[in-house]
């Protein structure tokens, strides 16, 4: 650990899984959107580019002037990486001194992104989708889906099945075994349209490339929480389908140039900060449609590595490198 102000700590992957508690990170989510909603974090214009290589490459970044903390994620996604047996989104996380621009910590990003994006989700779930929730549709078969299923779960307890859809239109066994593990009924779809007719609550989590159902099948009182499209030219969810939903987002701008808003900048959002700290005063019509679309806050990123940082100081884990300045 570092016993200086000049020491930058490295936290690998297995000081990340070692330190990243669920309570820790939806602790540090939940604060990150309280501080997007009362303007006291900044979220700084995101850069996301393809790369020649075919990945995306990206950095978010933020501060918050009250609590010391500047930082950014630099993260990506390499499809090819499956072919040579890795994970194909990779991230990096870094946190800076803002007094002089020192770098503090740098940890890896992977399952950062991967918690606090299911952490992200269970609050939309539990603002906004109907507590007798008992069905779920899954797009995907991801780290992501898995994650999101996770979440759900622990918000949304009444859910019985889960039916779920992947890319290549076959079963996924382990995917099933995961599911299984976590007490409920799974079943391969390969109908979009009937299995989100048939749901509660959809999740779309899947590289974002193409629609996956149509709009009629949505019936009202379900909740969608769309969260694979964050580049512009990418989305999931069918036109006209934000038009006649309560469309939440985690940052408008944000949504309306990397998310599914950006196929619907017109239509009106909410920022789920301002329903968390009650800013905005809303309640869900048991009828109503609900979409929340998730692009991924810097902010998020940030807080959840600040108290990485506070539990490795705590518990002396980490590696500690000399920074000359």
């Amino acid at each position: 650990m570092p016993n200086n102000q000049d020491d930058l700590l490295l936290l690998d992957h297995a000081d990340v899984a070692r330190l990243l508690q669920p309570e820790m990170v939806s602790e540090a989510v939940r604060h990150a959107f309280a501080l997007h909603a009362a303007r006291q974090g900044r979220v700084f214009p995101v850069i996301r580019e393809a790369l020649a290589t075919g990945g995306v490459f990206g950095i978010k970044a933020g501060d918050v002037p009250g609590e010391a903390l500047l930082g950014f994620k630099a993260a990506g996604f390499w499809p090819a990486n499956r072919a040579r047996g890795g994970e194909p989104h990779q991230a990096t996380v870094m946190l800076i001194d803002p007094a002089t621009g020192r770098p503090r910590c740098l940890a890896d990003g992977n399952l950062i992104t991967t918690e606090r994006t299911g952490a992200a989700g269970a609050l939309g779930l539990a603002l906004l989708a109907r507590p007798d929730s008992r069905t779920l549709c899954v797009f995907g078969t991801g780290v992501q889906a898995r994650v999101q299923i996770k979440h759900a779960l622990r918000v949304l307890p009444g859910i019985e099945h889960v039916t779920y859809l992947s890319s290549q239109g076959a079963a996924a066994p382990a995917f099933e075994t995961a599911l299984a593990d976590m007490g409920v009924a799974v079943r391969h779809a390969t109908d979009a349209n009937r299995a989100v007719a048939d749901a509660d609550v959809v999740i779309t989590a899947t590289p974002g490339r193409q629609v996956l159902f149509d709009a009629a099948a949505v019936t009202p009182g379900t909740h969608v929480n769309a969260v694979g499209a964050d580049t512009r030219g990418k989305r999931e969810l069918p036109e006209g389908l934000l038009a006649v939903a309560t469309l939440v987002v985690d940052d408008l701008a944000q949504a309306r140039s990397l998310g599914e808003a950006q196929w619907a900048p017109s239509v009106a959002a909410l920022e789920l900060g301002d329903l968390l700290i009650g800013g905005v005063a809303y309640t869900r019509r048991d009828a109503e449609i609900t979409v929340f679309d998730l692009t991924g806050l810097a902010l998020q990123d940030l807080t959840v590595g600040q108290a990485l940082l506070r539990e490795a100081a705590a518990q002396g884990v980490g590696t500690c490198v000399p920074w000359h300045w």
